[in-house]
């Protein structure tokens, strides 16, 4: 959905509000070969979303206003605040000046255990860890190595790449997003969710394959860096493969090999570099 205008400021509160629609088309001046044209231009949204459960503020994250539903559901799966999709009673989509809400009535025992761990953290765009107020809390660890183990092959990967490109709609609209795919073992793109933020559309991916019986083997592909938490998310969505377009951190490297995740980084045209449990990749 687009909007004429996305952020306003108003002179009398000197406040800036915020739209509830994924983009917006903004006049700008385009500037080429010394000419200067007046155009409109289409911009991603980004808006802050607070996650509120049982009327409790937890975190509040900077992402586009699309699929907040399925975000709601992942990042609370990621951030092990949920034990299963089946925690989550409900979500109501509020739109407030400042920002959105997301109303979560989760189970009683998993909003006791968040009220006892519970932190002050404000998120940005592409950062996962802010606010956690301690290295361990930052460096959290999945409990236990993956058991799943699906097998695919580098020729899967190569028609992944090629697929999730064409059904990157904000990309291709704002150029501003980032995408996490769910792709079966034929390289056929199943789901897909966009976000200015790479965490926020892995956590997207993660609510929406949650809700869904995938009956087929698959890898997450990622059009981001492949960071520490990148694997932490998809190691809890209990998926053993996660392609990644550029490049993966050390710790990412390391934590993946030790959680059995096969972590795939640089996946291009007919080429890619596996750099944990090259067991799992097939010519």
């Amino acid at each position: 959905m687009t909007k004429t205008c996305v952020a306003e400021i108003d002179s009398k509160e000197k406040c800036i509000t915020f739209s509830a629609y994924a983009t917006c088309e903004y006049p700008v001046i385009r500037v080429s070969a010394s000419v200067l044209t007046s155009q409109s231009d289409m911009i991603a949204e980004e808006v802050p979303v607070a996650l509120v459960y049982n009327g409790v503020s937890h975190a509040v994250m900077l992402a586009t206003p699309q699929d907040l539903e399925d975000f709601a559901l992942g990042f609370s799966l990621s951030e092990g605040i949920l034990d299963a999709p089946s925690d989550l009673y409900s979500v109501e989509v509020v739109q407030q000046l400042q920002g959105i809400e997301l109303q979560l009535d989760v189970a009683t025992l998993c909003f006791a255990r968040l009220k006892e761990k519970r932190r002050s953290m404000t998120g940005r765009t592409g950062c996962g860890l802010c606010g956690s107020e301690s290295l361990a809390q930052a460096l959290r660890m999945p409990m236990q190595k993956l058991i799943k183990r699906t097998v695919i092959s580098s020729k899967v990967i190569t028609l992944a790449f090629h697929n999730i490109r064409e059904q990157q709609k904000l990309q291709a609209l704002t150029g501003a997003t980032h995408a996490s795919a769910w792709v079966n073992s034929a390289g056929e793109i199943e789901i897909l969710r966009e976000d200015v933020g790479r965490h926020n559309a892995l956590d997207k991916l993660v609510g929406a394959m949650a809700k869904r019986d995938l009956a087929s083997d698959g890898f997450v592909l990622t059009t981001s860096r492949a960071s520490y938490e990148m694997v932490q998310k998809t190691v809890n969505a209990g998926v053993n493969i996660l392609v990644a377009i550029s490049a993966p951190t050390g710790l990412a490297v390391r934590v993946a090999d030790k959680l059995g995740l096969t972590l795939i980084g640089f996946a291009r045209d007919n080429s890619c570099v596996v750099y944990s449990h090259a067991e799992n990749i097939q010519l």
